[in-house]
C-alpha cells in the first residue's frame, strides 16, 4: 500500500456539510493547522501561517461527524492525504490537500467532549419474524463523560 496517511490537529474552519454520492453520505468540512513557535531568545510566541485541509468522510463516520462537529471546534483527524490542482473560472490554478478520513475525534487537550455509542442498524429478513418472548433485550445508547482531575 504505497497511499500517504496522516495524523494532524485542527480547528473546524465551517460547520460539516453533507452530500449523497452513490448512495452513501458524504460529510466534508475544513480544517486549518496553524503551527506556533517559541522563541526562547525573544519570550514571545509567533504563528507560522494556516495550513487548510478538506476532509471527506464517508458513511457512518460522516453522518457522526455532522451530528458532532461544529464550526470552531478542535479536531483529530486521521487519513489518506491527496493533492489536487485546478483552474477556476477566473483563469488561476489552485491547489488543494484533501483528507479522506478513516478516524475523526475532539481534541481533548483542548476541552471535554461527550460520547454516545451509536446503535447497530440490524435488519431481518422478513421471513424469520421473532416473537417477544425470543426477542433480545433493547440496550439504550451509553453516555459517558470522562472526568479529568485538574491539577490545583
Amino acid at each position: 500500500m504505497n497511499e500517504s496517511m496522516v495524523t494532524f490537529q485542527g480547528w473546524l474552519g465551517n460547520d460539516v456539510r453533507t452530500r449523497n454520492a452513490g448512495g452513501a453520505t458524504v460529510a466534508w468540512f475544513r480544517v486549518g493547522c496553524t503551527p506556533r513557535r517559541f522563541n526562547r531568545a525573544a519570550q514571545t510566541w509567533s504563528d507560522g501561517p494556516t495550513q487548510w485541509y478538506t476532509v471527506n468522510a464517508w458513511r457512518a463516520l460522516g453522518e457522526h461527524c455532522a451530528g458532532s462537529l461544529r464550526r470552531g471546534d478542535p479536531v483529530v483527524v486521521h487519513g489518506r492525504l491527496s493533492h489536487s490542482t485546478w483552474v477556476n473560472s477566473e483563469g488561476v490554478e489552485v491547489s488543494s490537500l484533501e483528507v479522506d478520513a478513516t478516524f475523526v475525534g475532539h481534541d481533548l487537550n483542548r476541552g471535554r467532549s461527550a460520547f454516545t455509542k451509536a446503535e447497530r442498524r440490524r435488519e431481518q429478513p422478513p421471513s424469520e419474524a421473532v416473537s417477544p418472548q425470543s426477542a433480545p433485550a433493547e440496550v439504550a445508547p451509553t453516555e459517558s463523560v470522562a472526568e479529568v482531575p485538574t491539577a490545583a
